[in-house]
């Protein structure tokens, strides 16, 4: 398999200007103290064509700003990269026939115009014929079923209307990668679950590759087979998506249901603590560092008259959240 993105030892610095209270008006004006901000932090990864990989982090993590170099958007300060062979910092336009954008909180489309306005101005952008234009948004029309709304004025269309004619958008030139920036947010669930089913699809007809960042964990679960996590600048893990569980996971749950309703409910073990409790079912924590997922079900199948059992791991949300927390490991 090809390698589409390479990222070797990228480091981006801002600076700016602060205001020092001690100076005066005149030092600050013309000669003003200068701060700088680490934001990307000697980063190194690889993407292969195809993939589909969610680039996550918490807050000021440095997510946006690697998308914006890898775009072309910011230059490094440090460190090289390659998008599907050209240099993202010196052959901008170039890669911009390449790839596609979609931003969640900032539209591309035309909003006074309909829908077909905005994907022929894009053919037209991108050099494409009339009749290259034709016959590519009528496949966007199939693709993403937009029939019943390709004529309405894009300000007219409900949210989940818009963002599949962004995506749209987005493939008018069918690009090798897609650059994903929460493109889930504010969307009710059967729209969110329309938009990654529809990506899932371009993804395995078409090769396009996918590089998602999301706070949305369902996002993440549902279309990325390989998760990168950014915190402080730095990437802290790499790994297939459903390994983060299995590697991260220090609690496992057990759901207990009961032959009978629970009346009394008796001691625990050390490791071992009540989740939720009602009548019918009780679910407790395990502390896999006190104790064993076995010696934990011994330890309650001696206490419960048991019906049935269930063990599992914590969800995905609650390990990633660890992992933000934990910073640097």
């Amino acid at each position: 398999m090809s390698t589409c993105i390479t990222v070797n030892n990228l480091t981006k610095r801002f600076e700016f200007s602060v205001k020092d209270p001690k100076a005066g008006w005149f030092k600050n004006l013309f000669a003003p103290t200068k701060k700088q901000v680490l934001a990307v932090d000697n980063i190194s990864f690889s993407v292969n064509c195809g993939e589909r990989v969610a680039f996550i982090g918490p807050n000021g993590a440095g997510k946006s700003t690697t998308i914006k170099m890898l775009t072309g958007i910011l230059f490094p300060t440090t460190g090289s990269m390659s998008v599907l062979g050209l240099d993202p910092s010196k052959d901008r336009k170039k890669l911009a026939y390449k790839i596609g954008t979609v931003f969640g909180q900032r539209s591309q489309l035309l909003p006074n115009l309909p829908l077909t306005d905005s994907l022929e101005f894009f053919g037209v952008m991108y050099d494409m014929t009339d009749d290259a234009i034709a016959e590519r948004i009528a496949e966007l029309i199939n693709i993403f079923d937009l029939k019943s709304f390709i004529d309405q004025p894009v300000r007219k269309l409900s949210l989940g209307q818009r963002m599949r004619g962004e995506l749209a958008a987005s493939l008018m030139h069918k690009p090798e990668i897609v650059f994903l920036d929460e493109p889930t947010i504010g969307l009710d669930v059967v729209a969110k679950k329309s938009l990654r089913d529809l990506l899932l699809k371009i993804n395995k007809t078409q090769g396009t590759t996918i590089f998602l960042t999301s706070h949305d964990v369902g996002d993440i679960e549902a279309l990325c087979d390989r998760t990168m996590v950014i915190n402080h600048g730095v990437v802290v893990k790499d790994m297939p998506t459903d390994e983060l569980a299995k590697t991260f996971v220090s609690e496992k749950y057990i759901d207990i249901v009961g032959k009978n309703e629970f009346k009394m409910l008796p001691e625990l073990p050390d490791g071992v603590s009540y989740v939720t409790k009602t009548p019918e079912k009780v679910t407790v924590g395990v502390d896999l560092k006190k104790l064993g997922v076995q010696s934990a079900l011994r330890a309650l199948l001696e206490r419960f008259d048991v019906e049935d059992i269930n063990v599992y791991n914590a969800e995905l949300e609650t390990i990633i959240r660890h992992i933000y927390e934990r910073g640097r490991v």
